[in-house]
């Protein structure tokens, strides 16, 4: 499989499209643009991350990009977190964007643990 082809290549690139229309449509508050622009940051980096990781020279350095990407997405729930628990965007909005940032979360530790017990996993 290409990574042109990988299903993680995909999710993440539509993850940080859903993260950039989350900023688009936030409340111009001062608040909210400053939270926005962390959650902007962090979610549309684990695309970014992903892209090096699978074109790593070995398992272990793969394995450091995708910790990365773990890094980052728990770093975007806790962003979502903020802006629903300060009231700037309602739960039910923000709930399947946290869904999937679990379960992205899940994929990438998922593929850490299969890298660094293995000597040559298949590229996720």
């Amino acid at each position: 499989m290409t990574d042109q082809e990988s299903p993680l290549r995909q999710r993440t690139k539509a993850y940080a499209l859903r993260i950039i229309k989350l900023y688009s449509a936030l409340p111009k508050t001062t608040e909210a643009q400053v939270l926005g622009r962390q959650l902007l940051r962090s979610g549309t980096s684990v695309g970014a991350n992903y892209r090096e990781g699978y074109r790593a020279r070995s398992d272990a350095e793969m394995a450091a990009k995708f910790s990365i990407c773990i890094q980052e997405l728990d770093e975007t729930a806790y962003w979502i977190e903020l802006l629903v628990e300060s009231g700037l965007v309602s739960e039910p909005l923000l709930a399947p964007l946290l869904d999937e940032t679990s379960q992205l979360i899940a994929m990438f530790t998922s593929a850490v643990r299969k890298l660094r017990g293995k000597g040559s996993a298949q590229k996720p």
